[in-house]
């Protein structure tokens, strides 16, 4: 039976220290990215997994149905849509990485929470789905060469870099932990 390594191959990997200019995608996804730390991505993209990890299991089953507001999601829907909203900017940067210039669609992450029906089954499998998640998404972002960190293409109607899309899948989990952290717990 094959297991998953969480140890990556060592090789240059300067590309995931740079930064994605200004240019590189639209000013809203820079709410994002400008929330990770300079310094390595793959490196904090595995310390953030950790930490994350560790505060979710420190949620109850019961706490995880918990709504700061009676309009907001509970903390399930909130990991819910971290988890989608990780696949399909991960999802992004593989189709740009690989070359693929069709335009990639948005998505109503309205529908998707609702759909997802995270209020049912266990807290512990969601926290579990989203380090299998995160562990994908190192392995994608640690197996791309150099030159596919500039390509782009265009999603939701705006152009983005495989190298934003990366960052943007560390600040978007980021900005809901501080948002769980002040908000919910």
């Amino acid at each position: 039976m094959h297991t998953l390594a969480t140890d990556f191959p060592q090789k240059d990997n300067s590309h995931m220290t740079q930064r994605p200019e200004r240019t590189e995608a639209v000013e809203y996804y820079f709410t994002y990215i400008d929330q990770v730390p300079a310094g390595d991505l793959h490196a904090y993209l595995e310390t953030q997994a950790a930490e994350t990890a560790a505060l979710l299991k420190s949620i109850s089953d019961e706490d995880s149905h918990r709504r700061y507001a009676p309009e907001k999601w509970s903390v399930r829907e909130v990991m819910s849509h971290v988890n989608d909203a990780e696949r399909i900017f991960t999802f992004r940067a593989l189709w740009f990485a690989r070359g693929f210039d069709s335009p990639l669609p948005s998505f109503d992450q309205n529908i998707a929470v609702s759909a997802a029906r995270s209020e049912e089954g266990a807290w512990s499998r969601q926290i579990e789905e989203f380090s299998a998640i995160r562990l994908a998404s190192r392995s994608l972002f640690a197996s791309l060469p150099a030159e596919a960190w500039s390509r782009s293409g265009t999603a939701s109607g705006n152009p983005v870099t495989v190298r934003a899309l990366a960052f943007i899948v560390a600040g978007h989990t980021a900005h809901h932990v501080r948002i769980l952290r002040e908000k919910y717990l």
